[in-house]
């Protein structure tokens, strides 16, 4: 990770790192997509995948617990999205069982920060 010295919240949480992950492996992934899906399905897919992330690092710069709360609550959301449309890539045989389910598997373990992230908020003192 590169670093000037100065760290963000964001930058140290678990969750945060384990979907930047999931976004490399989706972007890999969906580089093999049909190109006739290249403005539909790979660019939802992948806008799901990035919201995550996006979501976990401004709830990170908010000040109060319901504000982070928030934004956590929408990465989780974009997180059971991006389920969703792996489930329609196993429908439409672009990916996988073992893709599946190696996916399936990260988002599992992500949905169990983000939900300790949204957890830790709602039991903060204001």
């Amino acid at each position: 990770m590169r670093k000037t010295g100065y760290a963000f919240s964001f930058e140290n949480m678990i969750a945060w790192k384990e979907s930047r992950n999931l976004v490399k492996s989706i972007y890999k992934i969906t580089s093999h997509y049909p190109k006739e899906e290249l403005y539909s399905l790979t660019n939802q897919i992948r806008r799901a995948a990035v919201s995550i992330s996006s979501n976990l690092a401004e709830g990170s710069g908010r000040s109060s617990p319901k504000d982070k709360s928030y934004f956590y609550q929408i990465a989780y959301s974009s997180l059971m999205e991006l389920l969703n449309q792996m489930y329609t890539s196993l429908d439409l045989q672009y990916i996988d069982d073992k893709t599946f389910n190696e996916l399936r598997d990260k988002i599992c373990a992500i949905s169990y920060l983000i939900n300790a992230l949204r957890k830790s908020c709602l039991t903060s003192p204001l």
